[in-house]
């Protein structure tokens, strides 16, 4: 099985509690500072280990919740927003709870982020905390009990953000033939495949399908001989493509793949047609989940979609862009449609805390691909294999 998430599980807690020294533990390794002295974690810091059963999760350790440095409530507003990109909270504490414990434990009730707490340096006392029912684990750094604390991670960690379907289970049987084009262009990345096509060559590979990976302009001349189950295509060349493919070939592609996958694919469905509904002026929040030089000819989200989105309305929109796992803007409510893209480089979680605060403010959501697919006239054509029976 692919897996495409690696759930993320974050430590959080005052200063000098022993964020920074567990996680420590956790891994084996010093990734971490650790000092007595109080705001020594600055930024958030992300270690990857491997648990048995689970597989690779990714630790995040964060600023004091009580952190006064000067640059301390930036610091602090930081940690918050980690509660929005992590699967399992730690709380950690050392001492009797107060309000920072209290708030940050209310915080991921309201947020429905699973969490349990850890009483730290239980060497030098036990705790007799009992918080309604809230799971304590006591642990000390100096004589770490790891395999406990892993067995209360895999307690409280949800199935569903490590255990998942995976990208084709449900359409390809064994033998299958399944073409994914691939062109190479100026933004493909030197040297390598992207993350969505490597995952779905290993996807197909499980299955025991037959992965048949060609460039755009090799596509007419194989299907000549050829009549392969599905083609997967790369959205940017949508519109080549649909000219090329037979219409009793199911068309898709990997944005459209992984938006199902990681996304809220139904918000997906109903959030596209509101393309057509854009007027003069309207804003459209365009939402990257990664990191990435910007080639201003070639980028996707910051040129040709929007680009194609202009083009298809003949009207002038206003676009901003927000990258990686950035935080919405304060005035979120003004855009009259955000469109995600794929999100193969975060997890389903992040992804669906993002689409959950749009949703709370009435914003229609889409995704890259089926946008994309929208503006080229084939969104009906390459979702028909989502809504077929006999698949």
């Amino acid at each position: 099985m692919v897996k495409t998430n690696r759930p993320h599980i974050g430590i959080f807690g005052k200063t000098n509690v022993g964020k920074s020294s567990l996680i420590n533990v956790l891994v084996g390794q010093d990734v971490a500072v650790v000092s007595s002295q109080p705001g020594t974690t600055t930024d958030p810091v992300k270690k990857t280990m491997e648990i048995l059963g689970i597989g690779p999760v990714v630790l995040v350790d964060t600023a004091g919740l009580d952190d006064l440095s000067a640059l301390g409530p930036q610091r602090v507003k930081r940690t918050h927003n980690i509660l929005d990109q992590v699967d399992l909270a730690i709380l950690v504490f050392s001492g009797p709870l107060d309000g920072y414990d209290h708030g940050i434990m209310e915080t991921c009730i309201a947020r429905r982020v699973p969490f349990f707490f850890v009483h730290n340096k239980s060497d030098l006392g036990s705790s007799a905390e009992e918080i309604n029912g809230v799971d304590v684990v006591e642990f000390s750094c100096k004589a770490p009990n790891v395999a406990r604390l892993i067995d209360k991670i895999k307690e409280n960690l949800p199935k569903s953000s490590y255990s998942q379907n995976v990208i084709l289970d449900d359409f390809v049987r064994p033998g299958d033939e399944v073409v994914l084009v691939m062109p190479i262009d100026a933004s493909a990345p030197e040297g390598r495949l992207i993350l969505p096509q490597v995952q779905t060559i290993r996807n197909l590979l499980d299955i025991g399908a037959v992965a048949v990976c060609l460039k755009d302009n090799e596509l007419r001349e194989y299907l000549q001989t050829h009549t392969p189950r599905l083609v997967v295509t790369d959205s940017q060349v949508f519109g080549y493509v649909s000219s090329v493919v037979p219409t009793n070939i199911p068309l898709t592609s990997f944005s459209i793949l992984f938006s199902r996958l990681k996304g809220d694919f139904e918000a997906y469905l109903r959030g596209t047609p509101v393309i057509s509904s854009l007027q003069d002026g309207d804003h459209v929040l365009i939402m990257e989940s990664c990191s990435h030089s910007v080639n201003k000819c070639e980028d996707i989200g910051r040129t040709k979609l929007p680009n194609w989105l202009q083009k298809f309305t003949g009207k002038k929109l206003n676009f901003e862009v927000i990258a990686s796992l950035d935080t919405l803007p304060e005035d979120v409510a003004k855009y009259k449609l955000a469109i995600q893209c794929g999100g193969c480089m975060v997890t389903r979680t992040q992804i669906l805390r993002r689409l959950e605060k749009l949703a709370q403010c009435g914003v229609p959501v889409s995704n890259y691909g089926l946008a994309i697919a929208y503006c080229n006239g084939i969104f009906e054509r390459v979702t028909e294999i989502f809504r077929r029976k006999d698949w």
